[in-house]
């Protein structure tokens, strides 16, 4: 059988898919993904796919394309499946996708749908209401006959050792920038926690991607070890695995902290619900008001003054959850 999953968003989406691929992969031949760019790192990460076909929708991500015709095209003729899983956010909809599929001819595709699909569809699957995207993800898969062959958590390839970036002994990550800047905790709190995780005692490492190199150079400062634009994402990955714990907003490092079992503390905007995305499978500790004004608003941009929500969350709110997590799963004896 050759089957094909899509996830057309972002790199934690992916992330978040992989319980689901692995499902599909243990009783498939060949596993196809079907991705955007920004999701094509995250997908060349999991287990259990053997190809990955890049592709932006114009139904999909932040800045969609314009529709073209021969771009549709092209992908319909490098599609080759027999069967499809469509895995989408609970507010999107999966039916351009299996319209897609279908002039490819996937004889069988499943998705979950609010909408009624009409012939796009043979298993029109219905998420359950108030669980996590990779159960969600999982659930659609059983349903589609394939059925969990593992624990379900998140995983990745094994990554590289970081230590050439990461230095000899114990340390924590702290991840200040975000997908978007409705998701992320000021400048200033950032780095008021790396001064008070290293006057705590703790060795503090700051990453983030190559454009946010004067945002990571800013909130190391003298007392953090500044890593913006050096990590890769199976680097980056490495670098995570190897930390006492993670700090980081609802964005991808907090999914790919969880993929290798590294415990987060999540700095949680309410614009989508922490049911659904906190950090799945790991110790996590939920910091930001969850009941804020811009709870379930999916708001790209702040639309309250201030940024209440994350910006009530103090340096030393981070630090005691930073100290608990480490407290909870360092093994019994080590220092």
């Amino acid at each position: 059988m050759k089957a094909l999953v899509t996830r057309l968003d972002s790199f934690g989406d992916v992330l978040l898919a992989g319980p689901a691929v692995r499902a599909v992969a243990a009783r498939a031949d060949h596993v196809t993904m079907v991705c955007g760019s920004r999701g094509a790192p995250a997908a060349r990460l999991l287990p259990g796919i053997d190809e990955v076909l890049v592709w932006e929708a114009p139904w999909g991500g932040f800045e969609p394309p314009d529709v073209s015709r021969p771009d549709i095209d092209a992908l319909v003729e490098r599609i080759d499946a027999d069967t499809a899983l469509i895995l989408t956010s609970f507010h999107q909809s999966p039916l351009p996708t299996a319209l897609v599929l279908r002039l490819a001819g996937v004889r069988y595709i499943a998705a979950d749908s609010e909408d009624y699909p009409g012939s796009l569809l043979d298993l029109r699957h219905h998420r359950a209401p108030h669980a996590h995207e990779a159960e969600s993800a999982l659930d659609l898969a059983e349903a589609a006959g394939f059925p969990a062959p593992d624990d379900g958590r998140l995983r990745v390839r094994t990554p590289p050792r970081a230590d050439a970036l990461t230095g000899p002994g114990p340390y924590v990550v702290l991840h200040p920038g975000a997908s978007v800047p409705a998701r992320a905790w000021s400048p200033g709190r950032a780095a008021e926690a790396v001064r008070e995780l290293a006057a705590a005692g703790h060795r503090v490492l700051v990453t983030g991607g190559p454009d946010e190199r004067g945002l990571t150079a800013h909130v190391a400062g003298a007392h953090g070890t500044d890593l913006g634009g050096r990590t890769d994402a199976p680097t980056l990955a490495g670098v995570l695995a190897g930390a006492a714990a993670v700090v980081t907003g609802n964005t991808a490092p907090a999914h790919l902290a969880a993929a290798v079992g590294t415990p987060v503390v999540s700095l949680f905007a309410p614009v989508v619900p922490a049911e659904r995305w906190r950090p799945y499978g790991v110790p996590h500790v939920l910091l930001g008001d969850q009941d804020a004004p811009c709870a379930d608003s999916r708001a790209r941009d702040c639309p309250v003054p201030g940024h209440p929500c994350l910006n009530t969350v103090t340096a030393t709110d981070v630090t005691a959850a930073v100290e608990k997590l480490i407290a909870v799963t360092q093994p019994m004896g080590e220092t």
